[in-house]
This record gives structure tokens, sequence and C-alpha cells, in this order.
């Protein structure tokens, strides 16, 4: 058996102890139906709590968890199949439909193998400066591309070619570091800028509908990006380089590796100039999005079905068998579907109304404010899709604003802080998708991901404060 399969199958005596506490939570949560929870309401807070529990330790398979997730939401009628099943007819997954057979086009023709020995002639050197050159592609990206799943979909492939043309095996440690590179820069740096990602539009959308809050993007951009964007990139690099180095840092690419893939270069084929052009036109449909109103996942879809067509795409079906796998596709409307029944079911209103009543939040204090508004965001993160924040959240802000005393929009802006925060991969479909494409472990992505999160609180966070005073959407006094 492969190290790969070995880090899948290996089941620690930490995580089988965690999800049996989270069992025995969730039977207690069933039969006595604590904390004066309304009716019926116990049964969905259980079964989230097992589905959390089982994607967070990693035990069951992502897909077979999301299985058994549909089947007793449907056999417990927790919600309604539309709710459950939401996620299969939601743009995220037919933009990771459409992405993956991009993906598949991208390897089959060769242009991801291409495109990352062009990469190697200009980044190649040190480990720490292949992953920051990743790094600041993915945040070059983020303006380019106002989808994450898109980006990470289109990347991934590029980046396992590149790691593989660098020395690095698929699964090992230095190759997993620059998937996770990849994938966190893409989630994490994006929650910095307005169209990059799901959970900005939703909280855009929301608020403009809900609370007739307009957010406009270069103030999202000044509040958020040169912190939660500039300095997270940097705390990401650090953490990558810290943890997944090779075991000789200093080890750089050949010089006469260098000269043999010089040497190889050669002139684009038919195929891949076919799917070069098609790349671009995608590129170009997602930038402008706010111009032509065509969503990501249209693009994406319409895309993949030119990479499919006869004649004219470059996948057969033979290929497209092999090389478009289903357990993301299966994922992904897993977890919209959860956050669904967590939004449907009252469960997410309750826990926020909860936690907030538990803050004992004041208009005196308002930094005090920020960080419990930030870490209910955050919290509720664990039990919903990041998208599902501020769904949740956005109806309850003129009673946190009420309550904590601080503006309403600087009240909007504090879930910013929630859902840019990861401590485990699965809050993040987009994060999780790229994981499972380039087979990176879930133990693997939870060391990156916790880690970052310990320190962009202790690092970030009082920058945070300094900063939304500096800008006069945090009240100075109290504190």
């Amino acid at each position: 058996m492969t190290k790969l399969g070995k880090q899948q199958t290996s089941k620690p005596y930490l995580q089988v102890l965690i999800f049996g506490f989270v069992v025995l939570v969730a039977v207690t949560i069933l039969v006595v139906e604590p904390f004066d929870l309304p009716k019926g309401l116990s049964t969905s807070a259980a079964l989230i709590l097992l589905v959390v529990g089982a994607l967070a330790t990693g035990l069951i398979s992502e897909q077979i968890t999301i299985l058994i997730f549909f089947l007793l939401a449907m056999l417990l009628a927790i919600a309604s199949p539309q709710v459950v099943f939401s996620g299969f007819y939601s743009g995220a997954f037919w933009l990771v439909f459409g992405g993956l057979i991009i993906g598949a086009a991208v390897e089959t023709t060769g242009l991801g193998d291409r495109i990352a020995r062009t990469l190697i002639e200009y980044i190649s050197g040190s480990y720490k400066w292949v992953v920051a050159a990743i790094v600041l592609i993915n945040c070059i990206f983020i303006f380019l591309m106002p989808s994450t799943l898109s980006r990470v979909v289109l990347l991934i492939p590029i980046i396992t070619s590149l790691s593989e043309q660098m020395g690095y095996s698929r699964g090992s440690k230095p190759a997993n570091g620059l998937v996770m590179a990849t994938v966190l820069t893409a989630y994490l740096c994006s929650t910095s800028v307005l169209p990059a990602n799901v959970p900005n539009n939703v909280l855009m959308g929301a608020s403009e509908t809900f609370l007739d809050v307009r957010i406009r993007y270069f103030e999202y951009f000044l509040l958020h990006f040169p912190i939660l964007g500039l300095l997270k990139a940097i705390i990401i690099w650090a953490c990558v380089v810290y943890l997944f180095k090779p075991s000789n840092p200093g080890t750089k690419m050949p010089a006469n590796k260098v000269r043999v893939l010089e040497k190889t270069k050669t002139k684009l084929l038919q195929e891949e100039k076919r799917i070069l052009i098609f790349l671009m036109g995608a590129l170009i449909l997602w930038a402008t999005d706010s111009v032509h109103g065509i969503t990501p996942a249209w693009v994406s879809l319409a895309f993949g079905i030119l990479c499919l067509f006869p004649k004219l795409g470059v996948v057969s079906p033979a290929e497209f068998r092999e090389k478009v796998p289903m357990g993301p596709l299966l994922y992904v409307a897993g977890i919209i579907g959860i956050g669904a029944v967590v939004a449907d079911s009252g469960l997410g209103d309750y826990l926020s109304k909860v936690m907030i009543g538990a803050s004992n939040l004041s208009p005196e204090k308002p930094i005090e404010g920020f960080i419990v508004l930030s870490s209910v965001a955050m919290f509720l993160s664990f039990f919903s899709t990041m998208p599902g924040v501020p769904a949740i959240m956005i109806p309850l802000a003129p009673d946190l604003q009420a309550a904590s005393g601080l503006p309403l929009k600087t009240v909007v802006m504090t879930q910013v802080v929630g859902f840019s925060t990861v401590w485990l991969p699965y809050q993040v479909p987009p994060i999780i998708v790229g994981m499972q494409l380039a087979g990176v472990p879930m133990g693997v992505g939870v060391k990156v991901t916790s880690l970052i999160a310990i320190l962009s609180i202790i690092l970030l966070t009082p920058l945070l404060v300094f900063w939304w005073q500096f800008l006069g959407y945090l009240p100075q006094g109290g504190n």
C-alpha cells in the first residue's frame, strides 16, 4: 500500500475518541432534548452533529458520510427533499461539474503539464519561493475569476503537474503543501475581495435584501484586503513552508533537469490550442460576469460541454468516465444540503440566538462586541457551510446592533472575519474539493487550517481592531 493509502486508512486513537464523544452527545441531544430545544429541533441537531463529527475526524469517507446524511435526513423527515437535495440544483454543483471536465481536458491534452514546465522555468528554486509564487498567482487570480471553485478546479491539475515535474510525488509532504497553498489562498484571501467567492456575494445580497445596506466594492476591499487578504497570504505562505518543506529545505530544481525541460519545448498541439482558447474564453466570462450577468456556474458548465462535444471537444467519453470523479460532486451537493437543513430547520437561528444571549453584549464595550460577533460567525461555520453564515446572521443583524451598539454595517462586516477563519477543511467545499482532486488526506488539511486559524486570531485580530478603528467602523470608547 502507498504512503498516501496508509494515511487515509489509518484511524488514530484520538480521532476515534473524539468521534465517540460526538456520538454520545448526539444521542443525548436526541433522547434528552436539553437546552430547551424547540420541538423537533433535537433530531436535526443530533444528525448535523453526527455528520459534522464524521467529516471533521475523517473516520468515515466523505462520500459515505454524505450519503448517510441524505438517507437519515429523509427517513427522519427533518426537511423536505427540496431542502435536503438542494445542493444538486445549486449553481455550485454545476460549477464544479463543468470545472472538473475542464480540469480533465487540461490534463488529457497535456496543457497542464506544459504550463507546469513553463512555470518551473520562472519559479524553480527553493521550496519557499515556489510556495510564494503559487500564493502570488492565486492572489492575482482572485481578481480575475469570481469563483473560488473555478480557481481551484483550474489550478489543481497545473499544480499537481508542477509538483511532479519538481520531483515531488503525489501524496508526498511537499506535494501536499503546494496543493494546500493553492486551495487555502484561493479561499481565505478571496474573502477580502467582494465578488471573489460565494460567502461574500451572499453577504452583499442578503444585506441589500433584508437590511437595505449596500456594500461597495472598494469599501469592502479597503476594510478587509490589507489584513484578511495580504497579511493572511503571508501567514499561509509561512505555515505551508513550515509544515511541508522537504527534508532538505534548500533543495532546488536540478540544473540538468531545467535544461532537459527547455530542450523538450514544442509547439502547441491542436487540442492544446483548443483547450487554451476555451480557458481564455471562460476566464474572460468569469471576470466580466457583472457585465453580462451570466453566473460562473453556467459559464463553467458551458465550457465543460464544449470540452465534451464531438469533434470540437478534447475529452472523449472514455476519458470522461476515467478522469471526471463523482466524489467531489457528491460532497459539494451534501455540504450545501447540510447548510440548507441548518437554515431551514431553524437550528442556525437557534444557535446564534443562544450564543448572543450568553455573550453579554454591551454598547459600552465595542471591541468585545467585535470579537463576540466575529466568534459567533466563526462558530456557526462548524454547523453550516460558509455561505450559510451570512444567510443565518443577516436577519439577526438589527438585534445584534441593538445589543452591541455597533453601527449596522460594522455588525454585517464582522461576519467576514468569521467566515474567513477556517479551522477544518470540510467547512469550505472548494478546499475539500481541491484536496480530493489532488489526493490530500483530511488529517493533512486539518493540521494546516487549524494552525493558520490560530495564528490569524493571535496576530491579525489586534490589527483588525486598530484598522477598523482607524477607518471609523469600530468606536474607540469603552475598552
